[in-house]
């Protein structure tokens, strides 16, 4: 059996059994990569074929993600079918295709139906008949087949459930596992008096939502040839931030890590002489190519924020730091697979070495806006003593600054978001913020 190239690029059909089918071929490889790989989810879609159409890749991108989210369940479903664990490829099959019947809603016979050409296409005829007759059956069993599971604890990683379960409770851990499990909505932030996209929902902090599944490049105002684009895709919980940080116009202020560029995007808007600063080529290209669609500028410089310093004192520092990312599971339910305990002390360290660095680019009086899209303690209250140690104050955010979102200010006073919050709006993604003075 031949495994998809290295790299997760598509691998083309083996066969010619059965039709081509780019949205379940990428699927299949997109699973291949973060489970066999620990890599990430857009990497496949990225290095997919230039002439796969827009709407197969974003279809992909929703089978992959859905499994990866519910890949606990699936399991259970489909094991009590299964004579003896099938070989690692057709397992894939399988979870694709269970994932489809159970919570897609495609129809049955397209269901099996793929699979069953998708085994083919995977030099796997032999097993088309297993997939046949193993689908089928979830078919028949439709939803009764998830009665009884226990699905927040099947679809959550034990060491993620023990951590969430220490830190939040059991049944804020429920919650937070029900709102993994969900398809995230398109969040938007938009530019200062610029008007929201028609069908768009205001929340309570500014941010405009709309459906998941909704393409952003298909709304009006995503591309202004006069102005530059009216808004740009940022999550709720990311968006706080920087509105904690309360940047004024005129003020120096350097966005650490900055790409994506949703947060430098903030900065600029309010007024503030951003330089945004990433060690990642590519990833400040990134920030490069939003700011332009947004006609914004900010100085964008390629350096590691552990040597670089600034040319003059910053009047403010916004870190988002690399981090395990555990908050943005429901967006990148792959971290729920490439993710482990005994990763959070490398990114700790990590964190902590940005943390000093970045207390010595402030002048005195200057204020370091500390985040990550963590939910684990490693990374967050625990970095509170660095920054004292690194000459930095908490500055407690008060009930008044959070007064939309109250449930998310913590006893310290720091900032703390998960996606068990706001299950009436949509959920949200798992934050934390913090916010010091330089003494």
């Amino acid at each position: 059996m031949r495994s998809p190239e290295p790299g997760g690029r598509q691998s083309p059909p083996q066969t010619d059994q059965a039709p081509a089918d780019p949205t379940r071929d990428i699927a299949y490889d997109i699973l291949v990569s973060v489970l066999e790989r620990r890599r990430s989810l857009d990497a496949v879609l990225d290095r997919a074929p230039a002439t796969v159409p827009a709407r197969d890749r974003a279809a992909a991108h929703r089978l992959a993600a859905m499994v990866l989210r519910r890949l606990g369940t699936l399991d259970a479903v489909l094991r009590p079918l299964l004579a003896r664990p099938p070989p690692p490829p057709v397992r894939l099959v399988l979870l694709l295709g269970a994932a489809q019947l159970l919570f897609l809603q495609t129809p049955a016979h397209a269901a099996v139906g793929t699979s069953v050409e998708l085994v083919r296409r995977r030099r796997l005829a032999p097993f088309a008949g297993l997939v046949n007759a193993v689908l089928r059956r979830v078919a028949a069993q439709g939803e009764a087949s998830l009665a009884g599971l226990d699905q927040a604890l099947l679809d959550m990683p034990g060491w993620l459930w023990s951590s969430l379960s220490t830190v939040f409770g059991e049944d804020a851990a429920r919650r937070i596992a029900d709102g993994i499990r969900q398809e995230a909505p398109l969040d938007l932030t938009l530019r200062r008096a610029a008007a929201a996209p028609e069908g768009a929902v205001r929340l309570p902090t500014g941010t405009m939502r709309l459906p998941a599944g909704t393409r952003v490049a298909d709304l009006a105002g995503y591309a202004r040839v006069d102005t530059g684009g009216t808004f740009w895709v940022q999550d709720v919980a990311a968006a706080l931030p920087v509105m904690l940080l309360d940047p004024q116009p005129g003020e120096r202020i350097a966005d650490l890590c900055a790409a994506p560029g949703g947060k430098t995007a903030q900065l600029v808007d309010a007024g503030a002489e951003v330089i945004a600063l990433d060690r990642d080529r590519s990833r400040l290209q990134r920030v490069r190519e939003n700011l332009d669609r947004l006609a914004m500028q900010a100085d964008l410089v390629e350096a590691d924020a552990l040597s670089w310093r600034p040319p003059a004192l910053l009047d403010a520092v916004l870190l988002d730091a690399p981090c395990s990312a555990t908050g943005t599971a429901r967006r990148h339910p792959e971290v729920l697979h490439t993710r482990a305990s005994a990763d959070l002390p490398a990114f700790a360290q990590g964190q902590a070495r940005l943390i000093e660095a970045a207390s010595t680019m402030l002048r005195p009086g200057g204020r370091l806006l500390y985040a990550v899209c963590s939910m684990q303690p490693e990374e967050a209250e625990a970095q509170l003593a660095v920054a004292h140690r690194a000459g930095l104050r908490h500055v407690p955010f008060e009930a008044a600054e959070l007064a939309m979102l109250p449930e998310a200010l913590t006893a310290e006073g720091c900032l703390r978001t998960h996606p068990g919050l706001w299950p009436e709006h949509g959920g949200m993604d798992g934050f934390f913020a913090a916010r010091f003075v330089r003494t």
